[in-house]
């Protein structure tokens, strides 16, 4: 899970970057409006988390524009105000939650986690191909008659893969969306969570992740009676 950090103030975005990070998530931080703006557009954060006073940008006029881009993304707005009007306007945005500083950083992770977990609750648990079934919200793979307990990031990858279905899959769009960015090291990752998503969905005989030579990968579902090539595309 992504979270788009915006907070001007140094030290303070330092330790909530921190915090956050060692609470499961990638951080990405910002220090002011218009560079918070850049890393959205970029990287596609699951939440934000927007301080209000920011050089560039403020944080209103930031989440207006992540809404009307996203409406979808949860928002956290972060103040040193306690005014009714500014509440209001945050409200009236789109805002999920709102705190007041100063407030202690465990407050923040302990929101995060709720509005991350009604987001996905309200949302489609099941993605189901051939006889393969993953249950995102609990993270769990039932595939054939096998059953895993997969890590999250193998759950987005593995959803990923199911949503987009008979698609070939570029290395770069796959990094992008699931890790962020496009990076060698983090391929090299990727390969690795590919190649354990292969054997957790080895049972169902009708379905593969195969790689595309020189682009990527496709998720390929065939009709019973046919057969999977073992060679690359």
């Amino acid at each position: 899970m992504k979270v788009l950090l915006a907070e001007d103030d140094r030290d303070f975005g330092n330790i909530l970057s921190q915090y956050i990070t060692i609470s499961g998530f990638d951080v990405i931080l910002a220090r002011d409006g218009k560079e918070a703006w850049e890393q959205f557009e970029k990287t596609k954060p699951d939440l934000c988390v927007l301080d209000v006073m920011m050089p560039e940008m403020d944080g209103f006029t930031l989440g207006e524009k992540i809404k009307d881009a996203s409406p979808g993304v949860p928002v956290i707005f972060l103040t040193a105000k306690s005014l009714k009007e500014d509440i209001v306007r945050g409200l009236k945005i789109g805002a999920d939650d709102y705190i007041t500083k100063p407030f202690d950083p465990e407050v923040l992770i302990l929101r995060i986690n709720n509005i991350l977990r009604r987001a996905y609750s309200a949302s489609n648990d099941e993605y189901r191909i051939s006889s393969t079934v993953l249950k995102f919200n609990t993270l769990e793979l039932v595939s054939g008659s096998r059953k895993e307990k997969l890590t999250l990031k193998e759950a987005l990858l593995l959803k990923y893969f199911i949503v987009n279905r008979n698609k070939i899959l570029a290395r770069e769009d796959i990094l992008t969306e699931i890790w962020g960015e496009d990076d060698y090291f983090l391929g090299r990752s990727m390969d690795v969570f590919i190649s354990r998503l292969r054997k957790y969905i080895s049972d169902d005989k009708h379905i593969d992740i195969r790689t595309v030579r020189g682009t990527g990968f496709i998720l390929e579902e065939i009709q019973k009676g046919e057969e999977f090539k073992n060679e690359e595309l």
